[in-house]
């Protein structure tokens, strides 16, 4: 079905060339300057313009001075233009990297990412050499109908708009501070008379953990971080007290740069999830990812 889709649009694909002419004047606004870029004449990049615009039977520019500026019709077209001559290039890279193909698109989230995944990527590298795994940090769902990822790491509930779902793990928190500012095993009466430290996307995380105390939550007031390990980061230095999730405060715990500040164990507000489209077929690389990281879990 895609094959025959193909065909069906080839007369309306243009060249890379012309693409390269009308994204690089679109940038630039002219063609001379165009021609510079790509290292060519001014009738060539004027030549692929005037077949481009034949082509797709639309006008792209329109001459102001010695300036060409994009039409209403150009101005979206050029949009997707850049979007596909990115992800062209990028596919590219990555056919370059791993000839043999393998590759695997990850979006992570910071956290996750740094503290459970990026340990254990060794193990999953040495099992599978034929995969290439490529990181970048998202922090919010997005389209993977004009994203370049495979799959993505999830927080959060089971509700990624066009995706399959495979459950990781709770975030389960734990309450640290510096062992200077609380002992060990503090509770919930001393912890509600310090400085506490709150994550951005977990607002209300520590009225959960006072109602789970039978508390009141306090009213003093706390520093905001967007990042958990920035978070960590003001509790080794004395700045309040953290909700961390245990396999973040797990290392600095270990080397006592923290302490537990109460044994309470409690889950947040949602679950870890890693989530691939679910209208693309399953590259053979996902595959091999899903099951590592499903006896990983197991183990864990």
């Amino acid at each position: 079905m895609i094959k025959n889709h193909m065909f069906a649009h080839r007369r309306f694909l243009p060249s890379i060339p012309a693409l390269l002419a009308f994204e690089s004047v679109a940038r630039l606004g002219s063609a001379t300057a165009a021609a510079q870029e790509l290292s060519q004449t001014q009738s060539a990049i004027s030549r692929q313009l005037k077949t481009l615009e034949t082509q797709i039977d639309a006008r792209l520019f329109t001459r102001e001075g010695r300036a060409l500026v994009l039409t209403p019709v150009g101005r979206d077209y050029v949009v997707h233009v850049r979007d596909v001559l990115m992800r062209l290039g990028s596919a590219s890279v990555a056919a370059g990297a791993n000839p043999m193909g393998g590759a695997l698109n990850l979006a992570i989230l910071p956290a996750f990412g740094m503290h459970w995944l990026a340990p254990r990527l060794a193990d999953f590298a040495a099992s599978h050499p034929e995969v290439t795994v490529n990181l970048s940090t998202r922090l919010a769902p997005f389209d993977f109908r004009t994203e370049a990822f495979d799959a993505a790491i999830h927080f959060g509930r089971k509700d990624w708009p066009g995706a399959r779902h495979m459950l990781l793990m709770p975030e389960n928190v734990v309450a640290v501070a510096a062992p200077g500012m609380a002992p060990e095993g503090a509770g919930a009466d001393l912890l509600g008379t310090l400085p506490l430290l709150h994550l951005d996307t977990r607002p209300r995380a520590w009225a959960r953990w006072f109602a789970r105390q039978n508390m009141p939550p306090p009213r003093n007031a706390g520093m905001v971080f967007d990042q958990f390990s920035t978070m960590a980061q003001a509790a080794i230095h004395g700045l309040g007290v953290a909700l961390l999730p245990d396999f973040v405060a797990r290392a600095h715990l270990q080397s006592g740069a923290l302490v537990r500040a109460a044994q309470d164990v409690g889950q947040s507000i949602g679950d870890y999830y890693l989530v691939w489209p679910a209208e693309r077929p399953d590259p053979p690389s996902l595959a091999s990812f899903r099951q590592w990281i499903s006896e990983h879990l197991s183990q864990d």
